[in-house]
């Protein structure tokens, strides 16, 4: 968007939007799930070395002790239980993880029946899909509000000033930057910000939409594609399924084609 006809306070907003893009951009770089699985790997391969070091010790212990002076036998029960204690917590964690990945496959299946469905999120990741994206934000009657989107590599890629109206406000995007070139399909980040009289800027809650393309397992949750952009489920505030209901209709006309056939 051209900044030469900008009032000063639009070009704020504009700024606020952009840098709000910018970071939500950054940090969706990097995975939350990831890193939450590689840190429960790291536990329990840290818990498996302590059970490995303690047996160490324990045999050392007893192989060096003092003839004349041997370890008594309530010392060595009570290592012992410590021993069976390590030894139990690293096979309860083992078993833990089999039985997450036994439910999480359960509810891959149950899930990948999503797939089709129109999708609306609390996310500030939105899908182009088709050359297309969809955001909606609550707003008041002549309410400034700016949109900025931003590719993965941090860089702004398409903003927006658009006045809102009372209630829900709808904003289409057609897949063009700046300069009206069109970008592929992906995942992009967004912001939306608006400004009060004093100058002030502040988020505006909003939606993305999209169309569900696939089911995969998260880390902490199951997690729905659009396309190219990756959502956790937990963050889904609407699923509707349009293309079932549009089927049901098309087979009702079939049937009801075939028994007038019938009759004639």
């Amino acid at each position: 968007m051209s900044t030469t006809s900008l009032t000063t306070n639009e070009y704020n907003l504009l700024s606020a939007a952009e840098s709000t893009a910018k970071s939500s951009a950054a940090t969706s770089g990097s995975s939350s799930s990831s890193s939450s699985s590689t840190s429960s790997t790291a536990a329990l391969s840290s818990l498996a070395n302590n059970y490995t070091t303690f047996l160490t010790l324990l045999t050392t212990q007893l192989q060096h002790q003092d003839p004349s002076s041997p370890m008594s036998s309530d010392s060595f029960t009570s290592e012992l239980v410590q021993f069976a204690g390590v030894e139990q917590q690293v096979q309860t964690n083992s078993k833990l993880s089999s039985l997450i990945s036994l439910n999480e496959s359960g509810q891959l299946s149950a899930d990948s029946a999503l797939v089709g469905s129109q999708a609306t999120a609390n996310s500030t990741t939105l899908p182009l899909q088709n050359s297309s994206a969809t955001l909606n934000y609550k707003g008041s009657s002549g309410q400034t509000v700016a949109i900025a989107v931003s590719n993965s590599a941090g860089t702004i890629v398409k903003d927006d000033l658009v006045t809102a109206s009372s209630g829900t406000n709808t904003w289409t995007w057609d897949g063009t930057d700046n300069n009206g070139n069109k970008l592929s399909d992906g995942a992009y980040s967004v912001a939306v910000k608006t400004m009060d009289s004093s100058g002030n800027t502040s988020d505006v809650s909003f939606t993305v939409t999209g169309t569900i393309t696939g089911i995969q397992t998260g880390t902490n949750d199951m997690e729905v594609q659009m396309g190219g952009a990756t959502i956790p489920m937990s963050q889904l505030v609407n699923v509707s399924s349009t293309s079932k209901s549009s089927s049901s209709s098309s087979s009702s006309s079939d049937t009801d084609t075939d028994t007038s056939s019938t009759g004639s």
